[in-house]
């Protein structure tokens, strides 16, 4: 007799352990929504590093001149011809570049390095 009780306990405990499961699956399933939810709204950032937006000012600013080189506005001579040097390699005329670009580069290395000869570019 003492066999069928102990069966008889598992047997009840079952229904129980079942029961949890789903409650359990149930409360992860409305967790999950939930947390779907929230993320669906967020609000959405942008990704990638955002780019100087506009043209150019009317009269170079170091800041400006810093952006057209890539490069930060307190930065060594040479580090700025370097970078001179780079920019205008892809921007060159001779290479199917743009005048104007390429004498705006050039205006922001001879801003930086302080050579300001005429005020500004060519154009």
């Amino acid at each position: 007799m003492e066999m069928k009780e102990e069966k008889k306990g598992t047997h009840t405990a079952t229904p129980l352990i079942a029961g949890i499961a789903v409650a359990a699956a149930a409360f992860a399933g409305r967790y999950g929504v939930l947390a779907w939810q929230a993320y669906k709204a967020r609000p959405i950032v942008p990704r990638m590093r955002k780019f100087y937006e506009g043209g150019f000012q009317p009269a170079m600013t170091k800041r400006e001149a810093a952006l057209i080189l890539g490069i930060r506005e307190s930065i060594p001579p040479d580090k700025v011809r370097e970078a001179h040097r780079k920019v205008m390699v892809a921007n060159h005329p001779d290479a199917g570049g743009s005048h104007y670009l390429a004498s705006k580069i050039n205006e922001a290395k001879d801003l930086l390095l302080g050579n300001t000869k005429g005020g500004g570019s060519a154009f």
